[in-house]
């Protein structure tokens, strides 16, 4: 797609202080490809409890985007980034976060399923590791199918009436007042929402190619690559400061006296 070309092309114009990767950590199970989730520590400041993909910020010393996928795993999982059952796929296109970070979902696939039997949730940082079916994401009433284990319906993890997917729509007002649609998919732990669902949903669909059984985006939402042009169009061009906005203001009062002056 010519858009998401583009947004790989610039994605090196944005700070690396204002980057971030996930890994987006693949195996197969009796015969269903599934995806490595976390629900993070509820001491965290930022979204506390909710379910992510191991990932987190650049540091200094990453090579790139790849590395600090495998360093955070490391870190949040306790996965070995040496291992030789872990296999690079590809990169996706980089998604923007709610707080403006650029993150690029980082595929790999990890041959034997018994490694993810050993990943330990990160102290402070994860409290729970667990897997969904991908394809479940496209389509949430599979994993009736599947007999997958969930979460108990009015808990913590899953207080919603509806049985397996709920939505709702928003505006994103960090970002140009767009519109949001957010997704919530039950698993057997914390649900599957916000950029961590936008993310699998765009991997489940390049690896299924087809696309979701409910509407994927809200009227007039743009997609997620649009959201990330815009911030680095906005990094590009930001917005002027109140002093400079002051002193860009015409003088109202000069201007009506010249014009005064003028029909005299």
């Amino acid at each position: 797609m010519p858009e998401e070309r583009t947004l790989i092309d610039l994605k090196s114009s944005y700070p690396k202080a204002k980057t971030a990767a996930v890994l987006l950590l693949l195996f197969e199970k009796q015969g269903v490809l599934r995806v490595v989730l976390t629900t993070r520590s509820k001491t965290l400041r930022t979204h506390p409890g909710q379910t992510a993909l191991p990932g987190g910020k650049s540091e200094p010393m990453d090579q790139d985007s790849v590395s600090t996928a495998l360093r955070e795993a490391y870190e949040e999982c306790g996965l070995d980034p040496s291992s030789s059952s872990l296999h690079l796929i590809s990169q996706l296109p980089p998604f923007l976060s709610q707080w403006k970070l650029l993150v690029t979902p980082v595929v790999v696939f990890i041959d034997n399923a018994a490694c993810v039997d050993d990943l330990k949730p990160g102290v402070g940082e994860v409290d729970r590791i667990f897997s969904h079916p991908l394809e479940a994401v496209l389509d949430p009433s599979l994993v009736l199918t599947l007999n997958e284990p969930l979460s108990e319906k009015g808990s913590e993890d899953w207080p919603y009436v509806e049985e397996l997917y709920t939505t709702s729509d928003t505006t994103w007002t960090q970002m140009r007042g767009s519109a949001y649609r957010m997704h919530r998919v039950r698993t057997c732990a914390s649900p599957i929402k916000g950029l961590t669902m936008d993310i699998l949903t765009l991997a489940a669909q390049i690896a299924y190619e087809k696309g979701t059984t409910y509407t994927r985006y809200a009227p007039n939402q743009p997609i997620p690559s649009q959201l990330a042009l815009w911030a680095i169009e906005d990094l590009n061009n930001p917005l002027p400061t109140m002093d400079q906005v002051v002193h860009s203001t015409p003088d109202i009062g000069a201007m009506a006296s010249r014009e005064h002056e003028s029909s005299r």
